[in-house]
């Protein structure tokens, strides 16, 4: 990734943050609608994301699904890219101590809740899935020291805003390259350190089972969890229909006891959390960001079958 800076970049960051602040002038309702509208403009204006996701989709639900099942999937999936874009200017003031019971419900918590309360520190997982950022800002909002892992924004007056805009508000960011040492420190001192964990890792990734092919995965977090000795939480925020009602929830908790014996711990715990994070996304997959190329890195001894193209004119027929 090329940092981006100069008149160009800030010119960028500006129209953004003016944007910002036209957002902000509006109920969360209407953004999220307008969110919605501006995706069907984007469907047609550059049809290849949806494109994209309809090869995703294809890959991970091509014999569950009809052709014009997974094109309304992939609409969908875009139309909450996009309002996850909104949800990202707003709810870091939406959600705070006292007013997160307005806007969120919980799901299979209360374990989570039992280790977090035992002051440990611990790994978040998650995927780019629904409101993806929304449990960091809940228990930021709470009172828990909060550390979230990123890919930063290629723009780099947009990404010290970010990161500036997030402290703020209580949750810390790092820049994923280099943070390994940083990660171990908040982890020591009891913090929960959250990573976004399903995008393409390359080559030197660890190739393990999504939707029932070969996926790269960093080892990063497998690592992590090990030489700290700290569990990990693979939990979700995800939207109650298109309004600003939402549900946290966890999928699965792995404890460190649950590895130490296992032949191939790093495999084990990275195949642990992907498949947990698999079942989420199947529950609705409308909510999953297909536009990632997640299967872009091939392992040397296994292909991934390429999917049948979808006619989409035939598909929107059917629909």
């Amino acid at each position: 990734m090329k940092s981006k800076t100069g008149v160009k970049a800030w010119l960028a960051y500006a129209v953004i943050r003016a944007a910002f602040c036209v957002v902000q002038m509006f109920p969360i309702e209407w953004n999220l609608r307008t969110a919605r509208l501006l995706a069907r403009i984007w469907i047609r204006v550059s049809p290849r994301h949806r494109d994209r996701a309809v090869t995703a989709l294809k890959i991970a639900f091509g014999k569950d699904y009809t052709d014009a099942q997974i094109l309304s999937i992939a609409e969908k999936s875009l139309a909450n890219v996009a309002m996850f874009a909104i949800e990202t200017v707003c709810v870091p003031r939406m959600i705070t101590a006292s007013t997160w019971p307005k806007y969120i419900k919980f799901r299979h918590v209360d374990e989570l809740m039992r280790m977090l309360l035992s002051n440990r520190g611990a790994i978040l997982v998650t995927g780019h899935y629904g409101s993806f950022e929304l449990m960091g800002h809940l228990l930021a909002a709470v009172g828990f020291q909060m550390v979230s892992v990123m890919r930063p924004f290629d723009n780099v007056y947009l990404n010290r805003f970010l990161v500036r805009n997030r402290k703020i508000h209580g949750m810390a960011l790092l820049e994923k390259k280099g943070a390994a040492s940083a990660v171990e420190a908040f982890l020591e001192d009891d913090a929960l350190v959250a990573f976004v964990a399903d995008q393409d890792a390359g080559r030197k990734g660890i190739f393990v089972d999504f939707f029932g092919q070969p996926a790269s995965t960093y080892k990063s977090i497998g690592l992590l969890a090990m030489s700290t000795n700290r569990p990990i939480a693979v939990g979700y925020g995800r939207r109650l229909g298109n309004h600003a009602q939402y549900e946290i929830g966890v999928a699965r908790i792995i404890l460190p006891e649950q590895w130490r014996d296992q032949p191939d711990p790093l495999r084990w715990i990275t195949q642990t959390y992907t498949s947990a994070l698999e079942e989420v996304i199947r529950e609705d997959p409308t909510q999953y960001w297909w536009l990632h190329r997640r299967w872009k890195s091939k392992p040397k001894t296994r292909a991934v079958k390429k999917p049948e193209s979808i006619d989409v004119e035939r598909a929107s027929e059917q629909a």
